[in-house]
């Protein structure tokens, strides 16, 4: 798991005073105002304080400590900044993706393990996990409470309760 995640890419200058216009790679504007700094690097170096962040859209307007004017701005952009996960703040019973990722799932009832996430989507209101098997075949799980009984992140478990067809061969001919 990663100590730090993707928070912002830098696109362009946005006025004068060294606002940035950044194309968000977390939850958002909302998410990232409890952020109290970003790094330019995945590694944690170079930290600067976030002064402020705001939704313009679907893209941000975010202002950093030190980067007061558009030439400051300019060498910024392209850029990626990213979030130390142990300074964000998460609401209860969230966990990020990253943490998600190489989680055993497992059948509430049987224990049979079904899999490894090895993706999560999420295309419409809800998530959507890869979920690889030992042969290597992909299943598609949605992540609603009907289907996900607990996430245990320090276990590195997922617990489910599938419907029949999820993560075996279809058996009624609704294959096609």
């Amino acid at each position: 798991m990663k100590e730090y995640l993707p928070a912002c890419k830098f696109v362009t200058t946005h006025g004068v005073r060294g606002e940035l216009k950044a194309l968000p790679l977390c939850d958002g504007a909302a998410f990232l105002k409890g952020c109290r700094r970003l790094y330019a690097a995945e590694n944690g170096q170079g930290a600067v304080a976030l002064r402020g962040v705001r939704a313009q859209g679907s893209m941000l307007l975010v202002r950093l400590a030190g980067v007061d004017s558009i030439e400051a701005a300019r060498p910024l952009v392209g850029r990626t900044f990213y979030f130390a996960k142990a300074e964000a703040l998460l609401p209860e019973g969230r966990c990020f993706i990253d943490d998600l990722l190489g989680c055993t799932v497992r059948d509430a009832d049987t224990g049979d393990v079904y899999g490894t996430v090895t993706a999560v989507e999420h295309p419409a209101a809800q998530d959507i996990y890869t979920v690889t098997d030992a042969a290597g075949a992909e299943h598609l799980f949605p992540a609603v409470a009907e289907f996900v009984k607990s996430i245990d992140i320090a276990a590195r478990t997922v617990t489910v309760t599938p419907i029949p067809g999820m993560f075996t061969p279809p058996v009624n001919g609704d294959e096609d």
